[in-house]
């Protein structure tokens, strides 16, 4: 066999492998995380360094972390809503609905903000006047406690 043969058949067995790895991740992919976190374990107990080598593989292309496997090449760009679809009188519907969920996302943005500081303040109050109301309930006894060593000290004097 001459060296030719055997980079041209060296190809053909990656090609090979190559194509059976994407069958499986797309086959894992299909039933999401579960799926892969069994083909890890199943790896670890089986073959170590398979299990480890699937656990790299999940990490390092963020499986491990993300919401769901699923779907993963059909996720929509969000320069896909730049694109005109050709049809003038939709994409000027589609640039005016976008302007007004974006002025709506802003308005209720701020609208949290404001019912954030409003919360923050109400409890700041609060707290002062906790603060306040222990304050004169500490002072009043102490108050009491306080003029009376007092009378004594100036009656012993």
């Amino acid at each position: 066999m001459s060296t030719t043969d055997m980079s041209l058949s060296h190809r053909f067995e990656r090609s090979g492998i190559k194509e059976w790895f994407g069958r499986a991740e797309a086959w894992l992919d299909a039933r999401g995380r579960p799926a892969w976190i069994a083909a890890m374990v199943l790896g670890f107990i089986f073959v170590w360094p398979l299990g480890l080598a699937i656990l790299a593989y999940m990490i390092w292309s963020k499986r491990m972390f993300s919401k769901s496997c699923r779907n993963r090449s059909a996720r929509v760009s969000p320069f896909a809503t730049m694109r005109s679809s050709g049809n003038t009188a939709f994409d000027a519907y589609k640039t005016e609905t976008l302007r007004r969920l974006e002025d709506e996302q802003r308005a209720f943005e701020s609208f949290l903000e404001r019912l954030r500081e409003a919360k923050d303040k109400a409890e700041f109050d609060q707290f002062m006047d906790d603060r306040a109301a222990k304050a004169r309930a500490t002072g009043a006894t102490d108050d009491d406690n306080g003029s009376d060593g007092a009378n004594g000290d100036k009656d012993a004097a």
